[in-house]
């Protein structure tokens, strides 16, 4: 039997979270949030006061790190040493933490190894920035979701909002999103990047079922 697998990558709000979870789901199939991983890296820095941008240091964290995935009832929790830090890595200093420590090789080498055994004799929907590139750049479906900064930082703030950990104003989640998307496409390891067959698809003004529906479309083709 052979499997496929369903990437699909864009900046930190764009809506690919949401929407592979939504696709997996539809088609029955495994979801795999491959930031979450990054989250959990650079959570783990902060908690040892380990500068994110310290290469040497947190390459030596990453000599004693345990990253796990575990899905239940269908949703993914993500452990760090043994405990589940499924809602501590959604701060929006992890979410810049990660943003840091995915620019590091070391770091990326270990948590792609991750997803690609996790992924391994399965159909899969993996969400990331490098899913196209560098994960599986021989993906059957490529997409490359986008949205304006703006936009963005909207869904952002009413996500942490309704989540109950937020206590950021709009312009400080508007920065994050700016920082993360200077971080993501300047890196030297895995930038983001649209590859050239990957489908574009802009979310700013279209709700996540549209945005679905319209995915869906595609690989029912």
């Amino acid at each position: 039997m052979e499997y496929y697998q369903i990437a699909i990558d864009g900046p930190s709000g764009s809506g690919k979270s949401t929407l592979a979870k939504g696709v997996a789901q539809k088609l029955g199939i495994l979801y795999l949030d491959t930031g979450a991983m990054y989250r959990t890296c650079g959570l783990k820095a902060l908690r040892l006061g380990i500068s994110t941008k310290d290469k040497e240091a947190v390459a030596e964290m990453m000599k004693d790190i345990n990253v796990d995935i575990s899905h239940v009832d269908g949703e993914q929790h993500v452990f760090l040493d043994g405990e589940d830090v499924s809602k501590e890595i959604r701060t929006a200093e992890a979410s810049v933490a990660a943003s840091d420590v995915s620019a590091i090789p070391c770091v990326r080498a270990a948590m792609v190894d991750l997803q690609r055994k996790i992924s391994e004799g399965k159909n899969v929907v993996l969400d990331g920035r490098d899913i196209g590139s560098k994960v599986f750049p021989n993906a059957k479906y490529k997409f490359f979701l986008v949205a304006a900064a703006e936009e963005r930082a909207r869904r952002r703030l009413l996500e942490l909002q309704q989540k109950g950990i937020c206590d950021q104003t709009f312009e400080e989640v508007l920065r994050d999103i700016e920082y993360r998307d200077h971080q993501d496409t300047t890196r030297a390891e895995s930038p983001l990047v649209k590859v050239d067959d990957a489908i574009e698809i802009d979310t700013t003004s279209i709700g996540i079922e549209e945005t679905q529906d319209l995915l869906l479309s595609y690989i029912k083709e």
